[in-house]
């Protein structure tokens, strides 16, 4: 029988932001492959309730509540490290010699204790920390948060140096990651991003609207959305809907004070589906090269067209089912080049999708590196 641990960073239910996302469907898909997943999370407060969407793909599910010393800031360990740490995971991790999938270096503090008890580890690689803090300092406009997120970019440089070579394979996200990865410590293992859609959906020519979606307590999405709302600004003839539970009120002030802009609550990830189906063009902006967004995986499988810049994917094929637009001229002018066009696109993209981005064949990648032996 195949089991594996699975170390995630959070909760992976509901599956509502990228690096969950992948977590969550990637268990579902690993179960279905025919791997009992037996599933260690860091949270906040601990839930009182378990999903059954989870309960129904794992074995087991423990909790360990995040630390929250401010004196770990002062730590030599990256912060987001520091704080999940726990013995009691130690424990749990050694009654079961399976191998151990740790989700993102945020999760790998207990790697040291664990070398000598001879577990095959893995990591999935969902970013180059160091550049991601580094990427959120820079868009962030709170001085104090600058500085912290420029702290631990420094901290997680050495940190990645020390900790990538520990692992038997390093599941990369993105070809970026992949040729880092790889120049480093000769592990690195090439398994995009798991997204949970499985085929896609055949649309009308035409949509009503075009579509931001977003977590909007990130710096990154913050400023996407800020250049979004100044391009339909100039836009006016076109309608733009701003799809976030999490819209701050200085947020809201912004969309409200521009006519042609709407926000819309998300709430379910068939709200969002709705939105997708709906709208005629997709705006997917980043200023972090951080691998392939997985919320251009939900637009293209659900919606029509796909405004995008550089930073949400480095896919060649991706690129190819998208309009690309490199600065903000660019962009406005395929604003334009999608509202005039008619959505043709279905056939094109279910053969590329359906055939190379399929999360079970991922799984049953994984599943024949893991347990190769």
């Amino acid at each position: 029988m195949k089991q594996l641990h699975i170390i995630s960073f959070n909760y992976p239910y509901p599956p509502s932001y990228g690096g969950i996302i992948d977590v969550y469907y990637k268990i579902r898909a690993l179960s279905e492959a025919g791997v009992k997943i037996h599933l260690h999370c860091f949270v906040d407060q601990i839930p009182e309730t378990i999903d059954p969407e989870v309960k129904e793909c794992t074995e087991n599910l423990f909790f360990y509540q995040k630390k929250k010393n401010p004196l770990l800031y002062f730590s030599g360990v990256p912060f987001a490290a520091a704080i999940r740490n726990s013995k009691t995971l130690l424990k749990n991790l050694q009654q079961n010699p399976a191998p151990v999938l740790f989700e993102g270096l945020q999760t790998t503090s207990a790697i040291d204790y664990l070398k000598s008890y001879q577990q095959p580890l893995y990591l999935r690689y969902h970013n180059n920390e160091a550049e991601y803090y580094k990427g959120l300092s820079q868009s962030e406009k709170s001085l104090f948060k600058k500085v912290i997120y420029k702290i631990e970019s420094l901290k997680f440089v050495g940190y990645q140096k020390k900790r990538l070579k520990t692992f038997t394979s390093v599941f990369c996200l993105s070809e970026k990651e992949f040729n880092e990865v790889e120049v480093y410590s000769k592990n690195a293992q090439l398994i995009p991003i798991f997204h949970g859609n499985i085929s896609v959906k055949p649309l009308d020519r035409k949509g009503d609207y075009f579509l931001f979606h977003g977590d909007l307590t990130t710096a990154d999405n913050k400023r996407a959305l800020n250049e979004t709302i100044d391009l339909f600004k100039d836009l006016p003839q076109y309608r733009l809907i701003v799809a976030s539970d999490r819209a701050s009120e200085d947020i809201k002030k912004r969309i409200s004070a521009v006519k042609n802009i709407s926000l819309s609550p998300i709430q379910t990830t068939e709200n969002l589906h709705l939105l997708l189906e709906k709208a005629h063009a997709n705006i997917l902006l980043s200023y972090q090269n951080s691998g392939t967004k997985v919320k251009l995986f939900n637009s293209l499988y659900n919606s029509r067209f796909v405004i995008i810049n550089e930073n949400i994917t480095d896919d060649p094929e991706l690129i190819s089912l998208c309009l690309f637009g490199s600065a903000k001229d660019k962009i406005r002018q395929q604003i334009i080049t999608a509202a005039e066009k008619d959505y043709d696109s279905f056939e094109n993209r279910k053969n590329i999708l359906e055939k190379k981005h399929s999360d079970l064949a991922k799984a049953e990648e994984m599943v024949a590196i893991i347990f190769r032996d």
